[in-house]
């Protein structure tokens, strides 16, 4: 019994080293592609090309019950500093006064018109035009119960060969569509892009735009600044060097429109349906053996509002984790095929035995560790070598990524705000992390049971909400 509780421990242990070493290697990988970046992007800078070449963009804004927030968001967009683009607001059948603020503030009028439905989406019942602003179109559509389908609909009616969604609460930079464009003038086989998406909450906004940065008060959300650097910097821009981003945020990502429609548009019944789109495309188009690129924007061009309460980031992390594991099995079949790749030799196999299936071996090892050494199968020192190697690992790779992001875009400058940036990074270990396992595991049961997801409303913050 001893031999068998001493192995199974080793298996434990090698694969806490096998995750945490992916990791460091995805840390030293952005390193690299973070210096090319900055570096090139100095001389596009002294460039008076990049300044006058443009590709026109359509933002499509799926709004639901988005009333509180709305016109605000609508009118930072409009004010974004691009040469050719277009807003559409899709309203997916709000149960508050969103359509009717939206028809007020931008004196909005009935205005019918002809498009190709080419992805499916519910259907629509009318569209609108601004009196005051020509750029600016409205779809009042029958509700869909999830984002797909207002996405679809806003593809749908779309006019420029570049479709930017983004969330009815993100705070763009204001140069942010000229960043969001670069990777398809640079390469023209680009079909999707993402941007670096930040932590909003603390911020000083002013008319739906960003005046100071700031880290928020709510712990909770001061680890989800961590969070999102650690995914963001090295987790997306890991990667995106060997071709194999999987992710792009829903909360702000760049589409060919072609390329959206060739595969279909965002599937409807995906849980996380960004996710699922971006491993679709690549198991599509490698499998018709076509050259692309997704590409990934370091640069922060998108801040969003986490969930300050419990309830809010719970469920908010088990649809995450559920959206993840529906993703990868509705497209298994990249998982060792001979075209995909290092999608599929390296960065699907990453996703299921790391990321997928991460909640469940952390749990068990932890249950594992303490009650072998309660029942004296395992000694107290090996439990607490255990817990302190994971600790240290995991503490390695967030204190690496604050130091990433003051090495790149500095955002956070004053000792203050770096000093709580680094007691986040070791506070999160001692709760925070356990209760993400918990939530990340009632997202896999639910993947398990085969629930399906409805829109969600979370709670704004103060600042974000204000804005």
């Amino acid at each position: 019994m001893s031999a068998f509780v001493h192995s199974v421990e080793w298996v434990f242990i090698a694969y806490f080293l096998a995750i945490n070493v992916g990791y460091l290697g995805q840390n030293l990988l952005a390193i690299a592609t973070i210096r090319r970046y900055l570096k090139f992007s100095a001389i596009d800078e002294h460039d008076p090309g990049y300044s006058t070449v443009h590709l026109p963009i359509s933002l499509v804004v799926p709004a639901y019950n988005e009333s509180k927030s709305i016109v605000t968001s609508v009118k930072a967009l409009l004010q974004l500093e691009y040469p050719d683009f277009e807003v559409i607001v899709v309203n997916d059948g709000s149960t508050d006064d969103t359509l009717e603020k939206l028809i007020e503030a931008f004196q909005l009028y009935p205005y019918p018109e002809a498009y190709r439905v080419q992805v499916p989406c519910k259907t629509v019942r009318a569209t609108y035009r601004s009196v005051r602003f020509r750029n600016l179109r409205v779809v009042n559509k029958e509700n869909g119960g999830c984002k797909a389908d207002a996405c679809n609909a806003g593809i749908n009616v779309c006019r420029y060969p570049l479709v930017a969604i983004v969330d009815a609460d993100g705070v763009l930079q204001r140069n942010s569509l000229t960043r969001a464009v670069r990777p398809f003038l640079e390469n023209p086989d680009t079909v999707a892009a993402g941007g670096a998406v930040r932590i909003a909450n603390g911020c000083r906004l002013r008319d739906g735009f960003l005046e100071e940065v700031a880290l928020p008060r709510n712990y909770l959300a001061l680890v989800q600044v961590i969070e999102y650097l650690r995914a963001f910097l090295f987790g997306r821009m890991g990667w995106e060097p060997i071709g194999a981003v999987l992710i792009v945020s829903g909360a702000f990502g760049v589409f060919r429109r072609t390329t959206l429609i060739e595969v279909g548009g965002f599937d409807s019944q995906a849980v996380g349906e960004d996710m699922e789109l971006i491993v679709r495309m690549h198991r599509k188009l490698k499998r018709e053996r076509r050259r692309y690129h997704i590409g990934f924007i370091p640069d922060p061009v998108c801040w969003t509002d986490a969930p300050e309460r419990l309830k809010d980031l719970g469920s908010q992390r088990a649809r995450w984790h559920h959206g993840l594991a529906q993703a990868l099995m509705l497209n298994r079949s990249l998982i060792g095929n001979p075209r995909g790749g290092t999608v599929s030799w390296l960065a699907i196999p990453f996703y299921v035995l790391f990321e997928l299936l991460g909640p469940v071996i952390e749990a068990l090892g932890l249950v594992l560790f303490v009650t072998g050494a309660l029942l004296g199968l395992i000694t107290w020192m090996d439990a607490g070598i255990f817990l302190l190697l994971s600790l240290s690992l995991g503490l390695l790779l967030s204190v690496s990524a604050i130091m990433l992001e003051e090495f790149s875009f500095p955002m956070y400058r004053k000792p203050r705000e770096l000093a709580l940036l680094y007691a986040a990074a070791l506070l999160e270990n001692f709760g925070y992390r356990q209760l993400t396992v918990w939530w990340r595991l009632k997202g896999f049961v639910r993947w398990l049971g085969g629930r399906r997801h409805r829109w969600e409303t979370i709670t704004r913050s103060a600042s974000v909400g204000s804005g």
